[in-house]
């Protein structure tokens, strides 16, 4: 197609034989296949039109690097917890084609910010309030038979990817004996406060930049990851996200609304929102860290620089809580040295 750009010309040429058999049943208009958008994984996804006006969205993930059926599963189980997500249209999972429904092309993101830049609180709260009821009715209906776990090698082998591609990789350089017991020590308390926490279906990447603005709202994408595990992962990934910042007064605000309407929904959280907001601090800590590392692996690894730019964003969430809690303060002298002074402030 005009446009696109293909690496591998035997999988564009399933490409457009698979959306050419399907077009006639969805009224598609292949000449209208255009880019949507892609991601920091292999996945990359296209717009086509319907004749009648509307669109469908198309992704391609290529294997073995990507595995539909994870998609196809979860969405599932969104839909039948009563949530927006893509459905599935057509589906050629062993070559990683997928036809979806179009949730549209306005991203919580862009809309949350646009309403900052307008001080327009009432929108962010309404947006936000919309985030936080369908995360609940996630944890409350969706079913997380099956999931695999987020269990402890899991969480170990995502906090080593900081060491691996931030400390090393990205900065070169390398920690004392001493500094690695320090490291391990760190990792032994994040991780034990994770499995602590209660199970649920944790979908692992609900962020404004996986919002859709629409009806009914939100509609949610990118969630072919979803596990069994800590209840505060979610909403930890919610407030404290990588292309958006809040103050601390707007989080709190928000993780006590999501507090209180879990526990009336018969989630089983902690009585106290004290001991809920340091799990759900910890919790951030731990994806902080692990997403230090992927976007150094990203850049590194991948070309793909420009998710390098928001490493500052979570050295600041990461810092600020290592500095907080006594038994992580030691992981805050572990981070100095790689954030300079300079990059120490809020991203507000």
């Amino acid at each position: 197609m005009p446009g696109i750009a293909w690496v591998d010309p035997t999988r564009e040429q399933a490409f457009d034989r698979w959306l050419a058999s399907i077009a006639p049943r969805h009224g598609l208009v292949v000449a209208s296949l255009r880019s949507a958008s892609s991601d920091a994984s292999f996945r990359r996804y296209f717009r086509v039109d319907a004749i009648g006006g509307a669109s469908h969205v198309v992704m391609d993930a290529p294997p073995p690097q990507e595995d539909v059926h994870a998609f196809v599963d979860v969405a599932a189980r969104l839909a039948q917890a009563g949530l927006n997500a893509p459905r599935i249209v057509e589906q050629d999972a062993v070559n990683g084609f997928l036809l979806l429904s179009d949730l549209g092309t306005r991203l919580y993101l862009n809309e949350l910010l646009s309403a900052r830049a307008a001080n327009d609180n009432a929108a962010i709260k309404a947006l936000m309030l919309d985030a936080i009821g369908a995360l609940v009715r996630w944890q409350r209906f969706g079913s997380s038979v099956g999931l695999p776990p987020y269990d402890d090698a899991l969480l170990r082998r995502e906090l080593a990817l900081f060491p691996d591609w931030c400390v090393q990789t990205e900065f070169g350089v390398t920690w004392t004996q001493a500094q690695q017991r320090i490291w391990s020590s760190g990792c032994d308390a994040l991780v034990a406060s994770a499995l602590a926490q209660p199970q649920v279906a944790v979908l692992r990447d609900y962020m404004p930049r996986n919002l859709m603005l629409c009806t009914p709202n939100p509609g949610i994408l990118d969630f072919q990851d979803a596990v069994v595990g800590p209840v505060s992962y979610d909403v930890a990934s919610l407030l404290r996200d990588a292309f958006i910042s809040w103050d601390e007064e707007t989080e709190l605000d928000w993780a006590v609304r999501y507090w209180e309407a879990a526990r009336r929904a018969g989630l089983p959280l902690a009585d106290d929102f004290g001991e809920f907001w340091r799990q759900l601090e910890w919790m951030g800590l731990q994806r902080h860290l692990k997403v230090l590392g992927i976007f150094c692996r990203l850049k590194h690894r991948d070309a793909k620089p420009k998710y390098s730019q928001d490493l500052p964003r979570f050295f600041n969430y990461a810092h600020k809580v290592a500095s907080r809690y006594a038994p992580l303060r030691p992981l805050a002298g572990l981070l100095e040295p790689l954030m300079g002074a300079e990059r120490r402030e809020a991203f507000y």
